[in-house]
C-alpha cells in the first residue's frame, strides 16, 4: 500500500477592489486590490510511490523490488496490470501467480519435483530438480518502469494500470539502468509512517479546536458589547 497526499487549490476570489483598475482620480491606477477568498478545495490526491521497508519472510517465492519498477501481471481478461507486491505463489500447473491467481509476465513455470528455487538480483530464476546437483534456469523476471508512477490508475488488490498520465511502460531486466533489483525472500511493506500520520491528525484536530475557540470567544465578546448600558 502506498501513501497518498491531498493537494489543495484555492477557490475563485471575489474582488472588492480590482488590482490595476483606475481609482477615482483620473490617470491613477490601484496598486493593490482587495479580494475575499471563497476557501479551498481538494485539487488532487497524489500517490507517493516512495520505497517502503523490507520484511524478511524467508519464502523463496517472495520478491521485493529495491528501486524503481513494477512486476508485470496479466489479468484474466488479457489486460496488463502492474504491482510491487511480490508475494507470489505456484499455480497447479507450476506458473508463478499473485495471491489472486493472476499470472506473472513473462510466464515462469516451476517444474514439478523442484527441490529449491533461486532468484537473483537480476531476475534469473533457477531451480534444482530432485536427483540433480546443477541448477536449471527456467526464465527471467522482468520489471516495467514508467515516466510518472503517480499517474498509474489503482484498480485494487495492489494492482495498477497504465494511463496517458503515467506514460507507456518500458520493460527491462532488473539491475539495468533505471531499473531496481530483486531481493528474494523479502516483501516490501507499506511506506505509510503511522506515527507521522497520527501526529498530523492531532495537529489538524488542534487547529480546528483553536479556530472554534476563536469563534466562540468572538461571539462572547460581541454579546458582552451589545449588552453594555
Amino acid at each position: 500500500f502506498k501513501r497518498q497526499r491531498a493537494e489543495f487549490q484555492d477557490l475563485i476570489y471575489q474582488d472588492l477592489r480590482r488590482v490595476g483598475s483606475s481609482s477615482s482620480d483620473a490617470g491613477t491606477v490601484v496598486p493593490t486590490g482587495i479580494q475575499i477568498g471563497m476557501g479551498v478545495q481538494t485539487g488532487s490526491v497524489y500517490r507517493v510511490m516512495s520505497q517502503g521497508n523490507f520484511d524478511n519472510t524467508e519464502n523463496p517465492l517472495d520478491l521485493a523490488i529495491q528501486g524503481n519498477g513494477f512486476f508485470h501481471i496479466q489479468m484474466p481478461n488479457g489486460d496488463d496490470a502492474y504491482t510491487r507486491a511480490g508475494n507470489f505463489n505456484r499455480s497447479p500447473d507450476g506458473q508463478l501467480v499473485t495471491s489472486d491467481g493472476y499470472v506473472l509476465q513473462p510466464g515462469i513455470t516451476i517444474p514439478e519435483g523442484a527441490t529449491s528455487i533461486s532468484i537473483n538480483a537480476t531476475g534469473d530464476v533457477e531451480v534444482t530438480l530432485d536427483g540433480q546437483t546443477t541448477p536449471t534456469t527456467v526464465g527471467t523476471i522482468d520489471l516495467t518502469i514508467f515516466q510518472n508512477d503517480a499517474g498509474l490508475s489503482p484498480i485494487g488488490d495492489n494492482l495498477y494500470m497504465e494511463t496517458v498520465a503515467s506514460g507507456s511502460g518500458s520493460t527491462g531486466n532488473p539491475g539495468g539502468t533505471g531499473y531496481g533489483s530483486l531481493l528474494q525472500g523479502y516483501l516490501e511493506t507499506s511506506n505509510v509512517d503511522s506515527v507521522a500520520e497520527i501526529t498530523s491528525l492531532i495537529t489538524a484536530q488542534r487547529a480546528y479546536e483553536m479556530n472554534s475557540k476563536v469563534i466562540t470567544t468572538s461571539d462572547e465578546m460581541m454579546s458582552v458589547t451589545s449588552n453594555l448600558r
